[in-house]
Parts: C-alpha cells; structure tokens; sequence
C-alpha cells in the first residue's frame, strides 16, 4: 500500500481529516453525493493538516442539511431489542467482563478518527449511562502543537467495581496549521512503549529515550483493540487522502495482531427520523447508506461497524440511546476478548496427541 503524498502530508506528519474549514454540503436522496458550496479564501498549505485529537471544540462550523426524505425500510436491518430490560443485561455485561487472560484485568480500547468526530463524547456518553446521568468527564487538552496520551477508566454504577473496560485517547487541542501525529507515534502507542500522560509533539517522536519509555511493555501496556470514529455528517467531506492513511494504519495494526472495529457517529445529523427516535436506525436507508460510506473509507467489512449517538446537549439520559452506546461498547469487547483469545492460543499452541 502507497502512502499518501501531496499537500496533505508535512514532515512525519500522519494526519487525519481537514484542516481547512469544511464549507456548507446536503446530501441528494438520489446520488448520496455532496453538494460542495464554494467557500472564498480557503488555502491549502504543506502544513495545513489536522491531528488526530478527540476535542470535540473543533467542530467545524458548516450546517448540515438533512437530506430529503427516503422511504422506511419495513424491518431493521439489524436486529435490536429498544427495551429497559436490555439496557439492563447489556449494563450487566458491560459491568461483568473481564479480559480473557489472567495478566490483565481490564481491556484497554484506542480511539482513532478526525478531529471532532466524536471519540471524547463517546467515552462521556457511556459513562454517563453507567453514571444514571448525563456527565462530561473527557477533558481535552490545551495546547495547539501536543497531544497527550489519556485513559479512562469506564466505571460501573454506585457501589459496583470498576468495569474491565479502559477507553484510550490522544487527546490535544488543534488550531490553525497543525502537524498530525505520525505513524510511529501511533504504533507506539499501540505496542505499550508510551507512558500515561506523555505530551507528543511534531518534533518529538517517540523514542527508547523518551521519558517513561516502556521499554519492554507487558500485556497490560498495550491496546487490545482499535476503534476507528468517524462522522456519518462529515464522511462525504473527507479529503480522498484519508482512506489511504485509514487503510495504512489499520494494514499496521493488523500485523500487530489487534483487531479493528468502527463506530459512525452523529448519525442523528443525518435522519431527521433517527434524530427524533434513535430506534429507527437501522430503519434508515441512509445511515445504512453511510455505514457503506464508512465500510468504504475504512477498508473494512461493515459487519466492524456500528452507529451510535453521543449525549451531546441533552440534560437527561434516554434508554434508547443507552441501548445504541451499550450495544457498542458490547461489540468493541468482543473483539478485544478475541486478541486475548489469540495471545492464549499463541502462548500454549497446539495440542499434540
């Protein structure tokens, strides 16, 4: 796989999404395709491209236009229970699991996708479920040129132990003319060689004499499972270069061993029905649609693929939307047990009679 050149890409840059304010689009029922308004004084620069932050400040500043009406699918084309019953097993789930190794005792799970497409609000939706209570506890950093590796740890409800899920995120303020975080960063990250809390920077690569440098990182050091994010509002606006970085890192990844899922976000800014009733989902011909959009840019069989909506301005939870988030995370811990299930079958080998 060729890596991405061009305008896009800086010195040891590997970016996501665009730097350049993203102009006004609607979506055709006919066609899916964008109708890209002209936006006066938008350059293009060698540098100008964006990190891989989850600060949710940057959303860009374009109105979305639902797209017009398309006939409802009869059945779901996934099956889903919109119940408090199931809320309540798949709390029990999520709150029960423990790793499939006895080295470890909870899964840690990366988030990776464009700035703004909804990685920190993700990780507060859920644990505002758990919570009782819509909370934003993922704060973003503050610096225009760092990134900073945080991990959260996804908490049961009171009086219950903390659930075998961490949440990962390369959280950092981008502005202006950023440099995208590289490669090597990312891997590193991945492969458990970076300390919690370590500032990257574009001119800082990680390296064996970094501070807090893992330098032999056990089981519990590294990421057991990558979930790609990305916007269903924005996926038609993407620059064509982003497919090859997705395909790249996920290529990367791969031959380490971690498996890969994906969550499309925002999908209530796409179906004005699925945005006055999250049960209607996967009713949608469009977030449908869109799922294939994203199957499309990740490389990736939509069966990894799942929509969900993040607490965003509302003050109070709805079991619907719990449902959509549990249902999520339930699928990002499937494949996360499947590494763990992998690391046991390579550490024991085959039985011979």
């Amino acid at each position: 796989m060729q890596k991405e050149t061009g305008k896009r890409v800086s010195l040891g840059g590997f970016a996501f999404g665009l730097a350049a304010p993203v102009p006004d689009f609607s979506i055709s029922s006919a066609s899916a395709k964008p109708s890209i308004a002209k936006v006066a004084g938008i350059k293009e620069s060698s540098n100008n491209v964006t990190d891989v932050s989850s600060t949710e400040k940057l959303e860009s500043k374009h109105l979305f236009t639902f797209p017009a009406p398309e006939p409802k699918l009869e059945f779901q084309w996934r099956n889903m229970e919109w119940t408090e019953e199931r809320k309540k097993s798949l709390m029990k789930t999520v709150s029960s699991y423990r790793p499939g190794s006895g080295e470890v005792t909870q899964a840690q799970v990366l988030l990776l996708g464009p700035v703004g497409s909804g990685k920190s609000s993700f990780t507060s939706s859920v644990q505002s479920v758990f919570n009782g209570r819509v909370t934003n506890r993922a704060m973003v950093g503050s610096s225009s040129t760092s990134f900073t590796k945080k991990s959260f740890n996804i908490h049961g409800q009171k009086g219950e132990d903390p659930t075998g899920l961490v949440l990962c995120d390369i959280l950092g303020l981008g502005g202006g003319e950023m440099t995208g975080l590289t490669l090597h960063d990312i891997l590193s990250v991945i492969k458990g060689h970076v300390p919690e809390g370590h500032k990257f920077g574009p001119d800082q690569p990680v390296r064996s004499e970094t501070v807090g440098y893992v330098k032999r990182p056990s089981l519990k050091d590294k990421i057991h499972c990558v979930a790609f994010v990305v916007d269903a509002s924005k996926i038609l606006t993407y620059p064509k270069g982003l497919s090859n970085t997705f395909q790249q890192l996920r290529e990367h990844i791969s031959d380490l061993g971690v498996h890969q899922v994906a969550l499309l976000t925002h999908i209530d800014k796409i179906c004005s029905e699925t945005d006055k009733d999250v049960t209607q989902v996967y009713k949608s011909s469009i977030v449908r649609k869109m799922i294939d959009q994203a199957g499309a840019l990740l490389g990736m069989s939509t069966s990894y693929i799942v929509p969900v909506k993040n607490y965003s301005s509302e003050l109070d939870l709805d079991v619907n939307t719990d449902v959509l988030l549990l249902s999520a995370v339930d699928h990002i811990l499937q494949y996360a047990d499947l590494y763990f299930q992998d690391k046991t079958t390579q550490h024991t080998g085959p039985k011979i009679d």
